[in-house]
């Protein structure tokens, strides 16, 4: 381990000293440092290690999956700053394999970081589960075959990803019936894309580049393996003299290529099928080893195949009622007024988890007085409700403020009475305000808070702080309660963001931590000019575990203005 002078020499030679794996970590879950030990045990230089985040690059269930972030205890433990120790769990190691470990983790003062964690770990047992080796006569016994067709079950059926699944259908086949994986996928233009082409390696997946990509269309009338697949005709055994004579189409042009690159002297090639539509085709083949497919194969991988359509149809049911949502969700967010001496600009960026659908929202317009609105909220929950609330909640709000000129107190009461009878909202937060011009001719904001996080005012010169007045509950607790009412001037040049929780909460730190680390990162960007400001306040303060949707609106006042 390398250190540059001083303090981290000193923690270099500590770290060293060590009869046991170790590293530092900053308080974001980064690597900073490891010793000569550690480098050994994950078959890692510390090159590629410094600075990349020890949770994404090394943590692994025992199967070599990635751990959701909210379900890793090392993680949760280095955010939140305590001391913890485990003996279960699962690092991959520079070469694709896994190691156990035992590990502890503890806080530590280093002198050279303000905060930082130190993690010992060792080896608990040989290397995580190698590869399956392929049977010695290359056919597997009937207990076998169950056991890889659970196993296809229950790792296909885990995911909604698509690219997932079909990763662990190749992981699940190679090199345990045969060397090479192709699979070609049918998208909903018709269009086909060799999605993978992948063999095994000293036990890693190795996948071909040159050989994926678009593919020629589907002939309907070729009588090739393929061809038929992909019309979900039937399966079929293939071999390098399938396609030694004149091709009939350019598909048998890419399968010739495919077997002369690969060396697979024998293949099958099975259709992928959903109950409605032909999804693929999954291709098999050997060239290490020496046995050449059969009829009596077809079956078993007939059977995989099945499941695995079934997993992929699932997979892109969900992806495109994911997408249907999010465009609804997209073209629900509206366009913002020209204003006169205000600049104005939002911000909308989903869950990282495409499980997740938001309920976040924003929403400016000017009202017939001549004030300029401004909302931002949050409907409680993440799917297609939660998104038809939103849509629900501010509509109703616009049509609303625009009838009566009422302070923001009191359309919000009225609002808190009109969710009651909207089946998607059933609590909501939510920040209503009026900016208006004073008789001084200074922008005057009035606003109210139903439990939502506080707007941030921010002046030209970076002096930052919450507008925490006007405070209430959720809209839908008590909707007979009176609101208040709050009143703030806005200075000239100053900024008023209002946001959702998503940019302030964090599964490691308090609410205190995620509101103070927004106020300083908004005060160091109060130069920059509102569009740079937005993009990079959303990049520097939004916890990178958090899982939630944002929603942002930033709203300034243009010095020479009124204001």
């Amino acid at each position: 381990m390398t250190g540059s002078g001083g303090p981290r020499e000193a923690v270099a030679r500590a770290l060293d000293a060590l009869g046991t794996g170790a590293c530092l970590t900053d308080e974001q879950g980064s690597i900073v440092a490891v010793n000569t030990r550690g480098e050994q045990l994950l078959g890692r230089p510390a090159s590629g290690l410094v600075g990349r985040d020890a949770h994404d690059l090394l943590h692994r269930t025992s199967c070599g999956e990635p751990i959701p972030r909210t379900q890793c205890r090392m993680r949760e433990c280095i955010l939140a700053g305590r001391t913890a120790q485990g003996d279960g769990e699962w690092l991959e190691r520079g070469d694709g394999s896994l190691l156990r470990v035992a590990w502890l983790a503890t806080p530590c003062d280093i002198g050279v970081r303000q905060s930082a964690t130190l993690v010992l770990f060792h080896s608990a047992g040989r290397p995580g589960r190698p590869a399956p080796r392929p049977p010695a006569d290359g056919r597997l016994s009937e207990l076998e075959r169950l056991a890889l067709l659970a196993e296809t079950t229950t790792l296909l059926t885990s995911t909604l990803d698509i690219h997932e699944a079909l990763r662990r259908l190749i992981s699940l086949v190679v090199p345990r019936i045969a060397d090479w994986a192709v699979i070609d996928l049918i998208g909903e233009q018709d269009d086909v894309r060799r999605f993978a082409v992948a063999h095994a390696e000293g036990g890693t997946l190795v996948f071909r580049d040159d050989l994926q990509g678009p593919m020629p269309p589907v002939p309907q009338e070729s009588p090739m393996p393929l061809s038929r697949a992909l019309r979900g005709v039937a399966s079929s055994l293939a071999g390098p003299e399938t396609y030694q004579g004149p091709p009939d189409s350019g598909i048998a042009v890419e399968q010739r290529r495919l077997f002369e690159t690969t060396g697979m002297h024998s293949a099958i090639v099975v259709p992928l099928r959903s109950l409605h539509d032909v999804l693929g085709a999954l291709t098999l083949g050997r060239a290490d080893q020496p046995e050449r497919f059969t009829a009596t194969d077809t079956a078993l991988l007939e059977d995989i195949a099945r499941r695995a359509s079934l997993a992929l149809e699932n997979a892109r049911l969900y992806q495109r009622q994911r997408k249907v949502a999010e465009t609804m969700q997209r073209h629900l967010l509206p366009k913002l007024p020209r204003t006169p001496g205000l600049g104005m600009t939002a911000r909308y960026l989903p869950a990282p988890d495409a499980s997740e659908v938001g309920g976040d929202w924003y929403d400016a317009f000017t009202l017939p007085d001549g004030a300029t609105a401004l909302a931002i909220g949050d409907v409680v929950g993440h799917d297609l409700d939660a998104a038809a609330g939103m849509a629900q909640l501010r509509n109703m709000l616009r049509a609303y403020a625009a009838s009566q000129e009422k302070p923001p107190s009191k359309i919000v009461e009225w609002l808190d009475h009109a969710t009651l009878d909207v089946a998607e909202v059933s609590m909501a937060t939510l920040v209503f305000a009026r900016l208006t011009v004073n008789g001084a001719g200074q922008y005057e904001l009035s606003w109210t808070n139903a439990g939502h996080p506080p707007p941030l005012l921010v002046t030209r010169d970076g002096v930052a702080g919450y507008l925490t007045d006007g405070h209430g509950l959720l809209l839908g607790v008590m909707p007979d309660r009176v609101r208040p009412d709050a009143t703030a001037e806005l200075p000239p040049g100053a900024t008023l963001l209002l946001y959702t929780d998503g940019l302030i909460e964090s599964p490691g730190h308090t609410l205190d931590e995620g509101l103070d680390r927004l106020r300083r990162h908004a005060a160091s960007l109060a130069h920059r000019a509102l569009e740079p400001f937005a993009d990079e306040l959303l990049a520097r303060a939004r916890p990178p575990d958090n899982d939630d949707d944002v929603a942002l609106l930033a709203v300034r006042c243009v010095p020479g203005t009124p204001c």
